[in-house]
C-alpha cells in the first residue's frame, strides 16, 4: 500500500472547481449557515425512531490539554444540547458539562469518560469524551472498544505528543476510523503545517487538509474550505454564525496546491480514485468526498480540519465531517463469539426486534440508584422490564431501567436498539460482560470480545488513619476496583499493608482523594514497604538452655542443633528433626517448630522475615516438672535471636525487567539502570524500537514509570517480574539494622537475652 507523505510529482489532470459562480465582493459577507439553523431539539423519546444510517457513535481522544473537553463543550452548544458555554476549569462556577466531577473541574483535566447524545443536521451523534492523561488510559480503551469512529484532537503548537501515540495505537487496536482536528490555532507557536508533517512522519498516517487555517496565534481568523474554495469565518458572540467569504488574496495560490495534495493522498490508497487520477479523468468534489469516506472507513486516510475551540472557530465544519465521513453502525463489521465453539458470528445492525438482542457492558459506575452500567447495543433490542442473560455467569437479569446519559444526567427511555449507547440502572454485572435476550436459545448465545486492559505499572501503600472509617474505606476500595479494571488492591501480610496498584502516581492520587471526599476517610499513601529478607552467610551451631524460676513451677528447655544454608536464599525455612533416643518428646519437638515458625516472621538482624535456611534439631534435655510447650517454643526463639544473628545478612528482592522504547532512547534507558545499581543482561535494537533486558533491586524501581515516560516522551513501556533475593549494599544494611535496633521490640529483646 502506498502512503502519501509528501507531494507527488504533478500530473496533468483536470480538477473541476466546485463553484462556477462569480467571486463575491470582499465587502459582502454571505451568511450561509448558522448554528440556529443546525440546532434541533433533542428528545430521548425519539431515539428509538432514529434510522441506523443517521447514527454516529464517536469519541473525542487526544493528549492531555489538547482541548478535547473544550471541543466537546462547543459541540454541545452548537447542536443546541446546552444553552451556554462554560469554562473547563470551572472558573465561572459551573464548569464544562462533560466534566461533572468536582476534582475534574479543580484540576482542569478529564478523569473519567462521559457520554452524551445530540442532533446535528438530521443525524444523532452519540459522543464519549475521554481523558487525555495516560494514567486514565483504560477509559479510552473501553470507549474505543464500542465506538464506530473518533475525532483525534491535536494541539497546533505542541503537535504530536506522548499520549497522541497511545491514542493512535488504541484506535488501531480496535480498527476505529478517525478524522483529525488540529486545535488551538490561536496559541503562540501554533503551526498546523508542522503538526500535519508530524502526523505523517511520527504516526505514519496518510493525512491532508480539508480545512487549512487563515493565520495563526493572534492572527488566526478562520479556515479555508479546500473543496469549497472559500474562506469560512465564525461570527456572533460564541462563533455560532458560520459565514463564507472569498479566500484572502495571500492564500488564493494555496487552494489548487492543497486540493491537488488531497487528491494525490487519496489516489495512493483508493483504487477507484487512483485509477481516474492516472487516466487523467475529471475529478469532481463528489468523487473526492466519496473517496474520503471509503478511505476513512478503511483507515488508510484521515482528513484534517483546523480551528480553535476556545475561540469558537472550526467546530461546525468538524461536525459536518463527522456526519459525512465517519461510519454509521451498519457500515462497521462487528463480530461476537459463539458460546462454547468461539466461532465468529456477524452482528446485524438493523434496528428491529427481528434478531435477538446483544449488548456489551463496557463501563460501570456507582450511583444513588444502584450500579450504572454503560451498554453498547450490537444487535436487536432491549426493553425496560424485559429479562436478559449474562453469558459469562449464566444469570438471568431484569432490565430495571434504561437511560440515555448526558454527562451525569439521565434521560429515561423505554428501549434500546442496535447502535445505541445507553445506561442500565440497577443491573449487576462486571465490565466486559455480554448480555443477550433471555429468549435466545442456548445454541445462539454469544459473547462479545472484551476490551484490552493494561496491567498496573505502579504500586503504593495506602493506610486508613481512623479505625472508625474502616467500613467506608473497605467499601471505597471494593467500588473502585469494580469500576476500574486497572485499579487493584492487595494485602501484604508481612508488613500488614494494603497495597493499591494502578497506571501511575496521578491515577492512585486521584483515587486516594476520592476516598477522602466521597467516603470521608482520612487516608495516606506512600511507597510500599520492600519485603526484605534475612538469611545466613555460613552455617551456625546453636545450644540453648531456656530456664526461668519465679517461686513456683519454673520453665525449662534445652535444645541443640545447627542452621544450614539452602541453595535458594528466598526459600521457606525447612525444619528437620534429627533427635534420637527420646531426648525430647515429640510433643515438645512440635513446640520447637512452632516457636521457630513464629520467630522467623520477626527476623533477628533487622526485623525482616528469615528465609533460605534449614533448621536442624539434633538433641536437647527436659525437666520432669518445669519443661513445657512454652519453654521449648521460647528456646527456638532464642536460638534464632542469639545464634542466627551472628552470621546473618539482609537480602533484597531483585527484579527481571524488560523495557521497550524508541531506538534513539536506548542509551538513556541503559543509563537509568546504571543509576539504580542494575545490570544490563541484553539489548535488542531494531530500526525504530529498542528492547532492554536488565535486572535491578526493587527499591530502585519505585517511580521508574514516571522517569521512563519522560525519557521516551510517553512511548516507553516496561514489565517487571521477581527474579531472586540478593544481599543489600553495605550502607543500606547498616541503615536497616540501625533502624531496627532503635525500636522498642529490639530493646526488650536485649533485656530478655540477658536472662537466658
Amino acid at each position: 500500500m502506498l502512503r502519501c507523505l509528501g507531494r507527488l510529482p504533478k500530473r496533468p489532470c483536470t480538477l473541476i472547481p466546485p463553484h462556477q459562480s462569480p467571486s463575491l465582493p470582499a465587502i459582502l459577507a454571505l451568511r450561509s449557515a448558522s448554528s440556529e439553523a443546525a440546532k434541533q431539539a433533542f428528545s430521548a423519546e425519539d431515539v428509538a425512531k432514529t434510522k441506523v444510517e443517521n447514527i454516529r457513535n464517536i469519541g473525542i481522544s487526544a493528549h492531555i490539554d489538547s482541548g478535547k473537553t473544550t471541543v466537546t463543550e462547543r459541540i454541545l452548544f452548537y447542536s443546541g444540547r446546552i444553552d451556554s458555554i462554560h469554562d473547563v476549569k470551572g472558573k465561572d462556577g459551573v464548569g464544562a458539562k462533560m466534566d461533572s466531577m468536582e476534582l475534574e473541574r479543580q484540576r482542569g483535566i478529564t478523569i473519567k469518560s462521559a457520554a452524551t447524545s445530540m442532533l446535528w443536521k438530521g443525524n444523532q451523534i452519540n459522543l464519549i469524551d475521554t481523558p487525555g492523561h495516560i494514567d486514565f488510559t483504560v477509559e479510552v480503551e473501553r470507549a474505543l472498544r464500542v465506538l464506530d469512529g473518533a475525532v483525534l484532537v491535536l494541539c497546533a503548537s505542541s503537535g504530536v505528543q506522548t499520549q497522541t501515540y497511545t491514542v493512535y495505537r488504541q484506535m488501531k487496536r480496535y480498527n476505529v476510523p478517525f478524522i483529525s482536528f488540529i486545535n488551538k490555532m490561536d496559541r503562540m507557536g501554533a503551526d498546523a503545517d508542522k503538526t500535519l508533517t508530524q502526523m505523517r512522519r511520527n504516526l505514519g498516517v496518510n493525512a491532508a487538509y480539508l480545512y487549512f487555517p487563515i493565520g495563526a496565534h493572534h492572527d488566526f481568523e478562520g479556515i479555508v474550505d479546500v473543496l469549497g474554495e472559500r474562506a469560512v469565518y465564525f461570527e456572533g458572540e460564541s462563533g455560532e454564525n458560520v459565514v463564507f467569504r472569498d479566500v484572502p488574496t495571500p492564500l488564493e495560490g494555496q487552494i489548487i496546491g492543497r486540493r491537488t495534495e488531497l487528491v494525490e493522498c487519496l489516489s495512493n490508497v483508493d483504487e477507484e480514485l487512483g485509477e481516474r487520477f492516472l487516466m487523467e479523468e475529471d475529478i469532481s468534489n463528489s468523487d473526492i468526498e466519496e473517496a474520503i469516506k471509503r478511505t476513512v472507513l478503511a483507515r488508510t486516510f484521515t482528513p484534517v480540519i483546523t480551528g480553535s475551540a476556545l475561540k469558537n472557530k472550526g467546530v461546525q465544519p468538524l461536525l459536518d465531517c463527522v456526519n459525512r465521513y465517519l461510519p454509521n453502525p451498519s457500515e462497521v463489521t462487528n463480530y461476537a463469539l459463539q458460546m462454547g465453539s468461539e466461532e465468529k458470528v456477524l452482528m446485524d445492525a438493523e434496528r428491529s426486534v427481528a434478531k435477538h438482542g446483544v449488548g456489551l457492558a463496557f463501563k460501570l459506575e456507582e450511583s444513588q440508584y444502584g450500579q450504572l452500567t454503560y451498554v453498547r447495543m450490537y444487535q436487536g433490542c432491549f426493553k425496560k422490564g424485559n429479562t436478559m442473560i449474562n453469558t459469562r455467569t449464566g444469570e438471568t437479569v431484569r432490565v430495571p431501567r434504561l437511560a440515555l446519559m448526558h454527562s451525569n444526567e439521565k434521560e429515561n427511555i423505554m428501549s434500546a436498539y442496535a447502535g445505541d449507547i445507553v445506561a442500565m440502572i440497577g443491573a449487576h454485572c462486571s465490565s466486559g460482560d455480554t448480555f443477550v435476550d433471555s429468549k435466545t436459545p442456548p445454541e445462539e448465545q454469544v459473547t462479545m470480545e472484551s476490551m484490552y486492559v493494561p496491567n498496573p505499572v505502579i504500586s503504593m501503600s495506602i493506610k486508613n488513619m481512623r479505625s472508625k472509617d474502616d467500613d467506608n474505606f473497605s467499601k471505597a476500595l471494593a467500588r473502585f476496583v469494580r469500576e476500574d479494571p486497572t485499579f487493584r488492591t492487595s494485602f501484604n501480610p508481612e508488613n500488614k499493608e494494603i497495597v493499591i496498584s494502578g497506571m501511575g502516581e496521578l491515577h492512585l492520587d486521584i483515587y486516594a482523594e476520592r476516598i477522602r471526599r466521597e467516603y470521608g476517610c482520612q487516608v495516606e499513601i506512600g511507597e510500599p514497604t520492600v519485603n526484605y529478607r534475612e538469611t545466613l552467610t555460613e552455617p551456625v551451631d546453636f545450644d540453648v538452655v531456656y530456664k526461668r524460676q519465679s517461686g513456683g513451677r519454673g520453665q525449662f528447655a534445652a535444645i541443640r542443633g545447627s542452621m544450614e544454608l539452602l541453595e535458594d536464599k528466598g526459600a521457606e525455612v525447612e525444619f528437620v528433626n534429627k533427635v534420637t533416643g527420646g531426648q525430647i518428646p515429640n510433643t515438645f519437638i512440635k513446640s520447637v517448630e512452632k516457636g521457630l515458625r513464629e520467630t522467623l516472621l520477626e527476623g533477628a538482624l533487622a526485623g525482616f522475615k528469615i528465609t533460605g535456611i534449614r533448621f536442624v534439631l539434633k538433641g536437647g534435655r527436659t525437666h520432669d516438672v518445669d519443661s513445657s510447650d512454652f519453654a521449648f517454643s521460647r528456646a527456638a526463639y532464642f536460638a534464632i535471636k542469639e545464634h542466627f544473628v551472628k552470621k546473618a545478612i539482609v537480602l533484597e528482592p531483585w527484579m527481571d525487567i524488560e523495557v521497550s522504547g524508541p531506538s534513539e532512547t536506548s542509551g538513556d534507558i541503559i543509563q537509568s539502570f546504571n543509576a539504580r545499581n542494575g545490570n544490563l543482561t541484553s539489548l535488542d535494537v531494531s530500526e525504530n524500537l529498542c528492547t532492554v533486558f536488565a535486572n535491578a533491586p526493587l527499591q530502585g524501581m519505585f517511580g521508574y514509570t514516571t522517569h521512563l515516560r519522560k525519557m521516551t516522551s510517553g512511548v516507553g513501556t516496561f514489565n517487571m517480574d521477581f527474579k531472586e533475593y540478593k544481599p543489600v549494599e553495605e550502607d543500606t544494611a547498616d541503615q536497616l539494622i540501625a533502624a531496627y535496633q532503635d525500636t522498642k521490640e529490639y530493646k526488650n529483646l536485649q533485656s530478655s537475652l540477658a536472662g537466658v
